[in-house]
Parts: structure tokens; C-alpha cells; sequence
């Protein structure tokens, strides 16, 4: 039965995190897929880009909540006989597969987002001291270059040694993952970096309004 719960519980997160907010508020409020236009990914700056912020701010909040809340329902449902280290890995497992589900989504056709928010939502959760630090590099680099995915990568690459270094943590499994996360998003954002290199990436406009989608 425990290993059934654990499967449950896991399926659960994913199907929280394949919930694509930009998806189903570019279709439901404006008639359009917002991965079809701009970056084509299915996130909260390409909704911005192509919607404004009054779309991509609702988004934002979504893709964070659902990572929040895929792991608090492994806080508020616990595996009945775990440990409370086993019960960390659980809610680690959550937390990724709420990723998985942001970035392939069984009701969006498996093509959702970077995930980006996501990790933020579970991180906020699971170590929230150090997302708070890696959202401070985030916001610096962002201001510096308004470059959201140099900004994201950048973060990301500071997450273990925030988690390892600055803050001491030493559970092998939080420190797996913030590794983890270090390396998968620079890899979702390979497209992104390819750009940069290339100086032709988009530069994020803070007062940037919203364009014609059509175009």
C-alpha cells in the first residue's frame, strides 16, 4: 500500500503541474495559443510579450501556486509508515513531477512551458531561505541585462551552491535536487543560449504592452 500511495501522490503532483495557465488563459480569454506566437513557449514571459501583464501576472501566480501546492499535498497527506527522511525524497518526487507536468502537459498536448515558475513554487516549499537568495540573483541579472532566460539560467547555476554553500544543507536529497535544477534549466533553455550567443535573443521590456498576436 505505501508504494501505491507514493505512485498516487506523484501522479497527483503531475497532473497539478500539467494545469498550462498560459495555455488556457490565451485560449479561454483571448482566443489565441500563446505557443503559437511570440517564443512560442508556454509561459509567463511569452504571455506578457504577447498578451500583457494582465494575462501573464495570473499566469505567473498559477505556475508558482502549482508547485507550491504539489508538494504541501505530500505535507498534508504524508505516506502512512515513511520516515521523515523518505518522506523528504516523497515531496521531492512531487516536486518534479509537477516540473514534468509544467513542461509536458497531458491536457496541452505535452508541450507546455520551461518551468521555470514551477521550480520556484516547489522550491518555495521545500527550501524557501534559498529561493528567496536565488530570487534575488534572478532579479539582479534580469535588471542588469533584461534577459529573462540569462536571468533564469544564471539563478539556476546558484541554486546548490546557495543551498550547499550559504545555507549549509546538507540532506542529500535537497542537494540532489537543487543540482538537478542547476542542470535542467539551461537545457530547456538550450534554444535560449543559442540565441544569446548569437546576440539575436529578445530582451525583456519592463513596460513592454502587449502586441498585436497576430502578428
Amino acid at each position: 500500500m505505501t508504494v501505491f500511495y507514493i505512485i498516487l501522490e506523484v501522479l497527483v503532483a503531475y497532473l497539478l503541474g500539467s494545469v498550462s495557465s498560459a495555455v488556457w488563459i490565451g485560449k479561454m480569454l483571448y482566443g489565441i495559443d500563446v505557443r503559437q506566437h511570440g517564443s512560442g513557449n508556454a509561459g509567463a514571459t511569452n504571455v506578457i510579450r504577447v498578451l500583457g501583464y494582465k494575462a501573464g501576472i495570473p499566469v505567473m501566480l498559477v505556475d508558482v501556486f502549482k508547485g507550491w501546492l504539489a508538494v504541501q499535498v505530500a505535507i498534508w497527506f504524508p505516506v502512512p509508515g515513511l520516515s521523515y527522511d523518505m518522506m523528504v525524497y516523497v515531496r521531492i518526487g512531487m516536486a518534479m513531477a509537477a516540473v514534468l507536468g509544467h513542461v509536458f502537459p497531458v491536457y496541452s498536448g505535452f508541450k507546455g512551458g520551461k518551468g521555470v515558475g514551477t521550480i520556484a513554487g516547489a522550491g518555495i516549499a521545500l527550501f524557501p531561505l534559498a529561493i528567496l537568495v536565488v530570487l534575488a540573483v534572478f532579479i539582479v541579472v534580469l535588471a542588469a541585462t533584461h534577459f529573462v532566460s540569462l536571468s533564469s539560467i544564471l539563478a539556476s547555476l546558484a541554486f546548490p551552491f546557495v543551498v550547499f554553500f550559504l545555507l549549509g544543507i546538507r540532506h542529500p536529497g535537497l542537494v540532489g535536487l537543487s543540482v538537478v535544477v542547476a542542470v535542467f534549466i539551461p537545457v530547456t533553455h538550450r534554444k535560449n543560449i543559442m540565441r544569446l550567443m548569437k546576440g539575436e535573443e529578445r530582451k525583456f521590456e519592463f513596460r513592454r504592452k502587449h502586441t498585436d498576436p497576430g502578428k
